[in-house]
């Protein structure tokens, strides 16, 4: 409300503040000299303001009828609004003869009976004084500019103008302003709310365990294998997981001490030492090799989907939903693909070149491994962003020692763990999205996500290149040491670890 002062001689040049500070101290001060009565006063014939005859005295004061119409539409108008402060001190006189014309500290809205512009008023040589001032308050969006950043449509993410491959990509990142980016991050905010891929990913997983125990129930009568020996892992056998698509190199070229003419154990039998015996081609399934050489590559991808049993499966569908998940909320679902199968198919060639060749291997491990790796990349690329680096770092180098002991245990393959890490290090890098506040943070992610992207394709190809045509115990003797602890039941990580005398002996996770 106006604050007006009518003690003030005729004339006087003296300007009053009307929106000053002191006029909410203390709203009703200073108005007894004003002529209440209501015969004087009329209401605009369209703004359905109150305003005061011109006549009046204020007129006689020197104040227009723009004032007049302010103070009366907040008199009369304006409700109290909670949560206030309250004001200042009245300021002294000098600082109300400054020409302030509005404190808007304090938010306020016309009601729809106000949006229309006055169209007539008694006073004529203030009518765009009168227009304006019924203006003034009125506000199609407003926005306490304290606390609320202002509309402006150049400020949207860029997600809100991009192509559904550029979301998918997260090629849209560029216009992503940098401080949102830093807040998302430290939150947890990643490109998209769900991982759909983790989510189907776990759906067919499960289906393909159904399969499994339904497979082993016809064979062996019982989903979980207890004859000739208990499967440790609670499912089915070492020849039925062979027949449904586990990791077996004599099933995916010619391996030397393992001719195609070798026996081993049906998907039926039960007894120990085995009584029911089948050719690898029999065991292998898929059609077998149709009179050539086995060339089964499809087993590199199959055994992903694949788990020994139920613990196997338990534990991994945890390790999928948790941290797979969150790798996926951050990368994007295109980015988290790729790397999800890059290292879950990698770890299945680096274990195919220096496992044992006669023991299966399935599972997710080396692609669960994979998304653990890019948690690295995400610490060391964000360390001033993250929360506790030092104690975060000391975490995750016990958990991944852990794992990769865990690859010692017999039925476990370490070389699709450490094969895995590997490849999820190297795409990580690369499609991992990186916020870089500076020009050399940027260059140096761009040097290593150029360095990245050739080395995976090396090793892809040389690998599988010495899986097919090469002997890969010649080629790095030891590293079989790397998944094998040498026992006199193994005979010492010592040729091909095929035996007839069981049939879950030597199946790798």
């Amino acid at each position: 409300m106006a604050h007006f002062d009518t003690n003030r001689p005729a004339g006087s040049n003296f300007h009053t503040d009307p929106f000053g500070d002191d006029v909410r101290e203390k709203p009703f001060d200073g108005l007894d000299g004003i002529i209440q009565d209501d015969t004087t006063t009329f209401t605009t014939t369209t703004s359905g303001i109150p305003a005061m005859d011109p006549s009046s005295s204020l007129r006689d004061a020197g104040h227009t009828e723009a004032q007049s119409l302010i103070f009366n539409y907040r008199r009369t108008k304006s409700p109290p609004l909670p949560g206030v402060p309250s004001r200042q001190p009245t300021p002294s006189l000098s600082e109300r003869n400054a020409p302030v014309f509005g404190d808007l500290s304090v938010p306020y809205k016309d009601e729809d009976s106000y949006s229309t512009h006055p169209s007539s008023f008694v006073g004529k040589s203030d009518d765009h004084l009168v227009h304006n001032a019924a203006d003034m308050g009125r506000s199609d969006s407003y926005q306490d500019l304290e606390y609320a950043e202002p509309l402006d449509e150049n400020s949207k993410l860029a997600t809100d103008r991009a192509s559904p491959f550029q979301k998918a990509l997260g090629m849209n990142t560029g216009k992503y302003p940098m401080d949102q980016r830093i807040e998302d991050k430290k939150r947890g905010i990643g490109r998209q709310k769900h991982p759909f891929i983790v989510w189907a990913l776990t759906i067919i997983m499960i289906g393909v365990f159904i399969d499994e125990l339904v497979v082993n129930s016809r064979a062996q009568g019982t989903p979980v294998s207890f004859k000739p020996v208990v499967n440790p892992m609670l499912g089915p056998s070492e020849s039925a997981l062979i027949n449904l698509g586990a990791r077996f190199p004599p099933c995916m070229k010619v391996v030397q001490g393992l001719p195609l003419t070798t026996q081993m154990p049906c998907l039926n039998d039960t007894a120990n030492p085995p009584d029911r015996l089948c050719s690898i081609e029999d065991v292998c399934g898929f059609g077998g090799f149709n009179g050539g050489e086995p060339n089964q590559w499809f087993r590199f991808i199959t055994p992903i989907f694949l788990h020994a049993g139920f613990i196997h499966i338990i534990l991994n569908m945890l390790a999928q939903l948790t941290i797979s998940a969150q790798i996926e909320r951050e990368m994007g679902s295109a980015g988290f693909f790729i790397t999800y199968f890059a290292a879950g198919i990698f770890g299945n060639v680096l274990g195919g070149n220096f496992s044992l060749v006669g023991a299966p291997s399935i599972g997710a491990s080396g692609a669960i491994f994979g998304t653990v790796a890019v948690t690295w990349v995400d610490l060391f690329a964000h360390w001033k962003y993250q929360y506790r680096p030092g104690k975060k770092l000391a975490i995750m180098t016990v958990e991944l020692l852990f794992g990769i002991a865990l690859g010692y245990i017999p039925y476990v393959d370490n070389f699709a763990h450490l094969g895995g890490l590997c490849m999820g290090l190297l795409v990580g890098t690369t499609l991992y999205p990186v916020i870089s506040p500076t020009k050399r943070h940027k260059l140096i992610m761009w040097a290593f996500r150029l360095a990245a992207i050739p080395l995976a394709i090396v090793l892809f190809v040389v690998l599988i290149r010495n899986f097919y045509t090469s002997d890969p115990y010649a080629a790095c003797s030891g590293c079989r040491y790397l998944s094998c602890i040498p026992t006199a039941s193994n005979n010492h990580c010592q040729g091909t670890g095929f035996s007839t005398n069981t049939t879950t002996g030597g199946s790798s996770i």
